[in-house]
């Protein structure tokens, strides 16, 4: 078999089936449609003479040949992906790159104004694009440079990620000004008996404060769940609903600030990046400027 005879686009597909084991979520990283993925992995088929993925209850499970094929099939992904970010001098004065940070609307809010603020003046053709990037997909995204950086919470092993410690904040309960309990010394019972509001942008599952409560024997009474924080002021602001926030986020919407009655692990954020990219000019330029905005006080 020569190279010359080989579609290089059907590695591509063969990587992106292998870690997604599924060939509708496949289609939809590759932004192709299902039967284009389908013929893709027909001619691998052929080609290699085996069925490379079987279909199981468990998703599309790859077959032993399959298995020795990925290792190789990655890192020359890898190799190309890195090829394609071709060094050259930044100057971020004259750059008209669009960076694209994974985070969530926590830390956006947060970080963005001062990260927009500084661009704007150092480097005003530069372009920022904020979004979310699920962490099941957080490695691939970095290394094939739809994502330049992402921050999140601390991951477990993640694999080919650079990492640095960016932030570390400690939780408080936050109550609306004039709350019967604002001013007061927070005890546990009285915590208990309000009722909570939980932001999650999960469809559910709890946070750290219900594991810790949990660790003590205790349950929160959660009466809504929101995905994002722009509602809390004005939901707190017609009731006396609590909200266990970080400390700056709660200052930032003007809310009130009572010590947590029990021990909850601070919030920590780290800032992530694809190892390839450890020495890269541009990226570096940009992880040095995320890091340089830590900590993230509200102004």
């Amino acid at each position: 078999m020569k190279l010359s005879q080989l579609d290089l686009n059907l590695f591509l597909v063969f990587d992106t089936i292998y870690a997604e084991r599924n060939m509708t979520r496949a289609a939809t990283v590759l932004s192709v449609t299902q039967p284009t993925v389908s013929n893709a992995l027909a001619r691998m088929r052929k080609l290699f003479n085996d069925p490379l993925f079987v279909k199981t209850s468990r998703g599309m499970t790859p077959t032993p040949f399959a298995d020795s094929l990925a290792g190789r099939v990655r890192s020359a992904m890898e190799l190309l992906a890195a090829s394609a970010h071709e060094r050259e001098e930044f100057d971020p004065v004259k750059s008209q790159r669009v960076f694209r940070l994974s985070m969530n609307d926590w830390f956006e809010a947060m970080a963005m104004p001062m990260l927009t603020r500084t661009l704007l003046t150092r480097a005003p053709g530069i372009g920022l694009r904020s979004y979310r990037s699920s962490r099941s997909t957080l490695a691939r995204d970095l290394a094939e440079g739809t994502t330049d950086l992402a921050i999140d919470v601390p991951l477990k092993d993640p694999v080919d990620l650079m990492h640095q410690s960016l932030h570390s904040e400690r939780h408080i309960c936050a109550v609306r000004p004039g709350h019967p309990l604002a001013g007061e010394a927070l005890t546990l019972d009285a915590y208990l008996a309000l009722g909570h509001l939980h932001i999650s942008g999960r469809r559910r599952g709890t946070g750290l404060v219900d594991h810790a409560l949990k660790a003590i024997g205790c349950r929160r009474n959660i009466k809504v769940r929101l995905q994002h924080y722009l509602s809390v002021p004005e939901i707190m602001r017609g009731s006396d609903l609590a909200a266990t926030l970080t400390e700056n986020l709660a200052r930032g919407l003007g809310l009130e600030i009572l010590d947590l009655p029990f021990d909850v692990p601070p919030l920590e954020l780290v800032l992530y990046w694809h190892r390839m990219l450890d020495d890269d000019p541009t990226n570096l330029w940009l992880r040095e400027l995320v890091l340089g905005l830590a900590p993230f006080e509200h102004t």
